[in-house]
């Protein structure tokens, strides 16, 4: 599995945002940071019964992430259809407003090493990157777990402060300044 201190690979993946019109083949390039932090977090699969609160969830603080100079990416091992689907189904999930990476081939779920070979589909796996590309943060859960998008901001936070934070640090707190021997 990948992990902090990698590259995130560099690669064009099928992408799905909105529910205004068909999947048209539209693309993300992951290699492009644009200067930003990137978010980016797997669902096992489309239209099951955990993940549509996490990105719900997710979705909720979009506005934080973007205030942060982080790009918010959701992504499972479903076809760009069937996200599409998923969201014109799903209120919640149609107010989901950032790319859903359609990694149908597996390709990036294997890369990063996140593939559930038993079930066949990606893990609950979020990984924090910086705008170098490099990985700072990975979490990963099991199929019937949800994540803590806060947390997944809390921890985007102390990463920002390029400071050490102690445990349970929150944004305003002090950070720890080791005094020289």
């Amino acid at each position: 599995m990948l992990t902090v201190g990698d590259k995130l690979p560099s690669l064009k993946l099928p992408v799905q945002q909105g529910t205004s019109a068909l999947p048209a083949g539209e693309t993300i390039d992951l290699g492009q940071t644009n200067g930003k932090w990137k978010v980016l977090f797997y669902w096992p699969k489309d239209f099951t019964f955990v993940c549509p609160t996490e990105i719900a969830g997710y979705a909720e603080l979009k506005q934080d992430f973007e205030d942060r100079d982080a790009v918010l990416l959701g992504a499972s091992t479903d076809t760009a259809h069937v996200h599409f689907a998923w969201r014109r189904s799903d209120e919640q999930l149609a107010n989901a407003d950032f790319p859903w990476i359609a990694d149908n081939k597996r390709e990036l779920a294997e890369t990063l090493g996140i593939l559930d070979r038993e079930e066949g589909v990606a893990f609950r796996a979020t990984f924090i990157v910086d705008p170098d590309n490099v990985i700072q943060h990975v979490t990963v859960n099991g199929l019937n777990v949800g994540r803590n998008p806060a947390e997944t901001l809390r921890v985007l936070d102390a990463l920002q402060t390029d400071e050490l934070c102690p445990c349970n640090w929150t944004p305003g707190e002090e950070v720890l300044k080791p005094q020289a021997a």
